[in-house]
């Protein structure tokens, strides 16, 4: 049946019929007639020829007057003829689409999408432009779209309501761009503002297709053409087929390098390109060459702010430099300097010449090999680190350190050769990188390391910074890594190595030896000279020798060290753990990358809540006895040891209604209340409550320390509030109170009678202690101490004018009375080092001097 009778319900079955065979037979005889005409005609006639019949069949006698009108409505979007359209006039469809989107976008000012838009018309224009000129119609939308943007700039000005910040950065992007075409289009541009109906007029003739395309003059140097279904042949210049031969390796690898950093190039081309050259490099000097190449032409996958290199290639890269120290090694003629000359000679590879003993190849692996491990840290930023994905990727840095470990063994190995001339910074920033993967992670971590970096090494091959086989522990190989770059080198080298030591000693709990090194480098003084990444070290440094005095014990040496960085509420910038967002800060895009660009992978964090968990406790056990001190003597100069602790326990107590402690700050804080209350087995109970201890090693240690230590403070903290009410109080008595020897509880109150704190004396034949009431002040003794004070004040004021002055010279440090003396910072701390110190300046009349606790006192020199 016909397709013409699909609805024909108004028409009998006979009618139907008949038409049908009539129309059939008429169509039978016209394409008979007409395959006979144009049998030589070819397949698009053929096609044209079709059409026409069923137009014709449409049109013929029966069939158009039994076509009912049901028929007629459905059929009438097959009856229209297909129009086909060129490459040619596609694009422009698609060109004018573009412009009337952005058209429609500009009208409601969502300039958002109109930077979107105008980035897929750029695209368009590249694809239609190529080989030939830029369309007229482009360069129209360009010049009306920039009126629009002046317009909407000088509107932004002189209203006050502002545009959104998407719409802000839109328009920016939209000035940009354009600013950068008006480079490239500045006469076509200027021949439309003089005339544009005579610039679109000569759009016709410009646009007629030539007789036979042209290619365009610029340089391509590969593409690709389908060659079977099977695969790809990799074409050149003109069309030909690019063949791959080791005598046209060279020519092959300096097209690549020309062409690198510009646009529209294809890497991922060139790399497959560079990967078949070193499949067929038969010589040591092309497979060099070849691989010093294709490496830095992966890096180049990776430029950019937001971008990152690629996975696969990173793999990629890190095999073909253990494979580049692998062929550097077998053939030993063969060196990779950065002062070599360029070989110029394409045609044919260099040779030794007489009384040469190497080829030197220009190259610099030490550049790789430090790229390659800030890829690795740039990929680790970018990935979450609460994914498997984190930890999968962490597994490289295995790797990485085997081709540091090898880059380093190929340095040694020029060195050994002083006709070489290799320079000693490039040794040290080999060594540097080595160091800085090893000085963060505990002993058996970086013994595994170290242990399956000389795996792949050759018998043959020997280190002489470590030996293989002499380095017995971590500890060992920081110091021997360390002592290297002390002794040949400086600056900001020796000044980071000198840190990484101090951090691997205090996190493997050697407080004393890194206290030391800490005093003995002076770095508080020159910190502020140094770069951004070094001063986040630094800090890290800081904090880390902080948790170690802790760990020990050192409660006030602790405090002390953690008080700059913990005091200021910047941890995590001055860590470079994470960017505080601020309420009123001011903060430019190009800022806020640079202080993402500086963050460090997550296994590189110190625990935030730990660390201010310690200092709070250690702020606990100073601030609570120097409360109960002052409180109880008026006369007394009202000191602050932590701001930060003061302002958490004044808002504490205004809190009317206080309930169980939920995180670790209300844990310090009601443990505060406690102890302030004399009550300390309660302040004990909500310190070991706190879980973030779990974290700490020696857990049960750290637990039986603090209580001790409350214990401690707590008498202390009693004596000081209750003193004016005694006469005299047995020591047995205050030790069966706070659960302690009676020798302790003795030398306690010796200390604080010998530090004049405590106005008493201690019988040793009753063992009691007898306190000594103190003298009402008259107001004039107040008047004069409050005069004094001020003028104390007034001093220390004109010191630190003194001293900014001076730039920190000797001389103001010691008109401060020893700041570096007690472990403090010094000079980038203003001067906190030492202020506190017992023993150093005069003492406070009426024995009022606090000293910090029991520990106070110990180191002081």
């Amino acid at each position: 049946m016909s397709r013409f009778f699909r609805s024909g319900e108004d028409s009998s079955s006979e009618s139907s019929s008949d038409d049908e065979e009539l129309y059939s037979e008429e169509e039978e005889e016209e394409k008979e007639e007409e395959s006979e005409e144009d049998e030589d005609d070819d397949e698009e006639d053929d096609d044209d020829e079709s059409d026409s019949d069923e137009e014709g069949g449409k049109k013929s006698g029966a069939a158009r007057f039994l076509r009912g009108e049901s028929s007629e409505s459905e059929e009438s979007d097959e009856d229209v003829p297909k129009t086909v359209k060129s490459a040619k006039d596609k694009r422009y469809a698609e060109l004018e689409s573009i412009i009337d989107a952005i058209e429609k976008k500009q009208k409601i000012s969502d300039w958002g999408a109109v930077s979107t838009e105008f980035d897929k018309l750029n695209r368009q224009v590249t694809k239609m432009s190529t080989g030939g000129q830029t369309p007229k119609l482009y360069i129209k939308a360009i010049v009306e779209l920039e009126d629009a943007m002046n317009e909407a700039i000088t509107k932004q000005k002189v209203t006050p309501k502002k545009m959104n910040a998407i719409s802000a950065r839109g328009l920016n992007a939209v000035k940009q761009k354009i600013k950068k075409l008006k480079q490239d289009h500045q006469t076509e541009f200027d021949r439309y503002r003089e005339d544009p109906l005579d610039f679109l007029a000569s759009e016709d003739e410009e646009e007629a297709p030539p007789p036979k395309p042209k290619k365009s003059k610029a340089e391509i140097y590969t593409e690709q053409v389908e060659q079977d279904d099977a695969g790809f042949a990799t074409v050149g210049k003109g069309g030909r087929t690019l063949q791959f031969t080791p005598e046209s390796i060279f020519k092959h690898l300096r097209g690549i390098i020309e062409t690198r950093g510009k646009k529209n190039t294809d890497r991922n081309e060139q790399i497959k390109i560079m990967e078949e050259l070193y499949k067929i490099a038969n010589t040591p000097y092309q497979q060099i060459r070849v691989l010093l190449t294709i490496v830095s032409s992966r890096f180049d996958l990776g430029t950019g702010t937001s971008s990152t290199m690629p996975l696969e290639h990173w793999k990629a890269a890190e095999k073909e430099l253990a494979t580049l120290f692998e062929v550097l090694q077998t053939n030993p003629d063969y060196v990779v300097i950065e002062n070599a000359d360029e070989w110029e000679d394409d045609d044919k590879p260099p040779t030794l010449q007489e009384g040469e003993k190497y080829i030197k190849i220009s190259g610099s692996v030490v550049s790789l090999i430090e790229r390659l491990d800030d890829e690795l840290t740039r990929s680790l930023q970018a990935i979450d680190p609460h994914t498997s994905e984190y930890i999968e990727r962490l597994t490289d840095e295995s790797s990485l350190y085997n081709v540091i470990f090898r880059g380093l063994l190929y340095y040694e190995t020029l060195g050994k050769d002083s006709s070489l001339q290799i320079p000693q910074d490039s040794l040290n920033r080999v060594v540097m990188r080595r160091l800085e993967h090893v000085y963060f992670k505990p002993a058996q971590v970086v013994k595994t390391l170290e242990e399956n970096a000389w795996k792949p090494v050759p018998e043959g091959v020997e280190s002489v910074i470590t030996p293989r086989g002499s380095i017995t522990d971590a500890t060992e190989l920081l110091n021997v890594l360390c002592t290297y770059l002390f002794a040949n080198s400086e600056g900001i080298i020796r000044a980071r190595a000198m840190l990484c030591q101090i951090y691997f000693l205090a996190l493997h709990d050697e407080y004393y030896k890194a206290r030391d090194m800490m005093l003995m480098s002076h770095l508080q003084e020159t910190i502020n000279s140094f770069d951004v990444l070094t001063q986040i070290l630094y800090n890290r440094t800081l904090v880390q020798v902080g948790l170690c005095a802790f760990r020990k014990g050192l409660v006030y040496e602790a405090q002390n060290t953690l008080q700059e960085i913990c005091g200021s509420g910047r941890q995590k910038e001055l860590l470079a753990q994470g960017v505080m967002i601020q309420r009123f800060s001011q903060v430019s895009p190009e800022q806020e990358r640079l202080e993402k660009q500086r963050q460090l992978p997550f296994h590189m964090h110190i625990n935030l809540e730990l660390l201010e968990c310690v200092y709070l406790t250690c702020s606990m056990l100073l601030e609570i006895p120097l409360l109960a001190q002052t409180g109880s003597s008026p006369d007394i100069k009202k000191r602050v040891i932590s701001k930060t602790y003061r302002r958490m326990l004044e808002y504490h107590e205004r809190q009317i209604f206080t309930g169980p402690p939920e995180n670790t700050r209300d844990h310090v804080m009601q443990a505060s209340r406690a102890l302030a209350a004399g009550e300390w087995k309660k302040a004990t109970t909500f310190i070991h409550n706190i879980k973030i201890w779990e974290l700490m090693p020696n857990t049960e240690e750290i637990k039986h320390m603090l209580s001790k230590q409350i214990q401690e403070e707590g008498l202390r903290t009693y004596l000081f509030t209750y003193a004016p009410f005694y006469d005299t109080l047995a020591v047995s008595t205050l030790a069966s109170m706070f659960e302690l020897e009676d020798r302790k509880v003795a030398a306690i109150i010796s200390k604080m009678i010998s530090h004049e704190e405590l106005a008493a004396a201690l019988d040793q034949v009753t063992y009691t202690v007898i306190f000594r009431k103190g003298v009402e002040l008259s107001r004039l003794q107040s008047l004069a101490l409050t005069l004094s004070d001020k003028a104390a004040a007034l001093i220390e004021t004109n010191e630190r004018t003194l001293e900014h002055r001076t730039q920190g010279t000797a001389n103001a440090f010691d008109r401060k009375g020893g700041q570096n003396q007690r472990g403090g910072r010094g000079g980038r701390g203003g001067g906190r080092g030492g202020g506190r110190g017992g023993g150093q300046g005069p003492r406070q009349a009426g024995g009022t001097q606090f000293t910090g606790g029991v520990l106070g006192g110990a180191v002081r020199g």
